[in-house]
């Protein structure tokens, strides 16, 4: 394995061109792109170096990979490949930045680095129920992503967790693959649009499960069904189930950019007409901006438009 890692506590002070902050598909994307371009980035990979693919057993609609490839290999070879072209990374998460200076500042554990430019592509979380071996399960019954995971449930019964936009698409798309969805929403109507409950009401293979929210998560190696609560009455039933699709919502990872960058009502990254944000000199790319898609392959299509963006600004000054 190729090892170009820096470790963030045997200097006090480092300065670079560049630091993209995030190593899924957008940051290790925009790693190679910087690096080609001979800027010599860092990038400081978080507390889940690798994003939220790592957390994926099979991806299979990745191009390139006719046969599929391990969530976790595939980001390795990102990672081998930003190197291989002069990318450093840091296992280190962020703690602080300071983007009302220049050159811009951002702390890592006992080191501050300093940047004349950076690209932040944090990504964003999936929002879980918080039930005990739930994180366990994700990738073995368990899902916050159809259009991942929807094709290893073909002819298959499954639960979508979630009343809104999100869980109505998850539920709808799901049904070009599986025998059956059955939505469970905590309330006695959903917070849908109109035409996305439209379409998920008049749709024969979805059916609703009203007043009601997961209690437990069963099954250890693999999912073999859950434990369905009514909130009203406080009956509890099981139900069997090959399948469970979490859709109660994305928390994009921008706590840290709070008061430094304008944000959305959403707290996602705004952006321009390309990938500059309200800060000149930084940049952002993949998940933490784009809400609308949220795969490995616009990711890495946003992480290459930013290192682009950023080598153009940098060469202008």
């Amino acid at each position: 394995m190729i090892n170009n890692t820096i470790k963030p506590d045997l200097a006090l002070m480092i300065q670079k061109n560049l630091i993209i902050i995030g190593s899924g598909p957008a940051g290790l994307t925009a790693a190679i792109y910087a690096a080609r371009a001979n800027l010599r980035p860092v990038v400081i990979s978080g507390l889940q170096p690798g994003g939220q693919l790592i957390q994926t057993t099979e991806v299979e609609n990745y191009p390139g990979f006719p046969d599929g490839i391990l969530g976790p290999d595939l980001m390795e070879l990102f990672k081998k490949q930003a190197i291989r072209f002069g990318a450093e990374s840091v296992d280190s998460a962020v703690e602080a930045v300071d983007f009302s200076q220049r050159p811009f500042k951002v702390k890592v554990a006992s080191t501050d680095y300093t940047a004349r430019a950076v690209i932040i592509a944090t990504g964003a979380s999936s929002v879980w129920l918080g039930l005990p071996h739930e994180q366990e399960l994700i990738g073995h019954g368990v899902s916050s992503c159809a259009t991942c995971d929807g094709f290893f449930f073909r002819g298959k019964d499954v639960v979508v967790i979630g009343g809104g936009d999100s869980a109505m698409e998850e539920a709808t798309y799901l049904t070009k693959f599986v025998n059956s969805v059955r939505v469970v929403h905590r309330r006695k109507e959903l917070k849908a649009s109109k035409i996305m409950q439209d379409r998920a009401m008049n749709d024969p293979k979805i059916s609703f499960v009203w007043n009601s929210e997961v209690a437990e998560i069963l099954g250890e190696d693999k999912l073999k069904g859950l434990k369905i609560k009514n909130v009203e009455t406080g009956e509890t039933t099981e139900l069997k189930t090959d399948g469970l699709f979490v859709a109660i919502g994305h928390k994009p990872n921008t706590d840290i950019f709070k008061g430094q960058l304008e944000l959305d009502r959403k707290g996602y990254v705004t952006a321009g007409e390309n990938s500059q944000t309200s800060v000149e000199g930084v940049f952002v790319a993949g998940d933490v901006h784009d809400y609308h898609y949220r795969q490995a392959v616009t990711a890495a299509g946003f992480g290459c438009q930013a290192a682009m963006d950023a080598e153009k600004w940098l060469s202008s000054r």
